[in-house]
């Protein structure tokens, strides 16, 4: 699984017209789902972002994780963090998970990001989404749970 993680003072998601995903301070997470991935990569993936210690404290250094500030995600699908465009002008979507597996991990790392986190939104699956966001800082994360990078 491939995560961008943007901390954000708001956040919101809509699909056709209608908002259906919204946060205030928090997270968002853009994820994608491989067809290497299993549940074990949902777990990592979760219990890193949770974790991440970059919310500033008192002091101004990025000490608190979105736990510890009790800030909210919101997590949207994005296969296209799969795109391959190492060869040519177009992108390969072939790393990519097929739709059906894709889902029951984008739905499982839900599921285990509310195990830390007491909000917790989402787009919608397959959807063609329009998503806006404040950065804040701006704080921006590369996270692959295959430890790429």
């Amino acid at each position: 699984m491939r995560a961008v993680v943007q901390r954000v003072s708001r956040a919101s998601v809509t699909v056709s017209g209608e908002v259906v995903g919204q946060i205030g301070e928090g997270l968002l997470v853009l994820l994608g789902v491989s067809n290497e991935d299993s549940a074990s990569d949902s777990v990592y993936l979760a219990e890193k972002i949770s974790t991440l210690r970059i919310f500033d404290d008192e002091d101004g250094k990025m000490n608190q994780s979105i736990v510890d500030v009790a800030g909210d995600i919101l997590v949207v699908s994005q296969f296209t963090l799969y795109g391959d465009v190492r060869r040519g002008r177009r992108p390969s979507w072939s790393d990519a998970a097929p739709p059906d597996k894709a889902a029951a991990l984008y739905e499982d790392f839900v599921s285990q990001l509310k195990k830390y986190v007491r909000r917790v939104e989402t787009g919608t699956f397959r959807a063609m989404m329009q998503v806006e966001l404040v950065n804040d800082g701006p704080v921006t994360l590369l996270i692959d749970s295959s430890k790429l990078f």
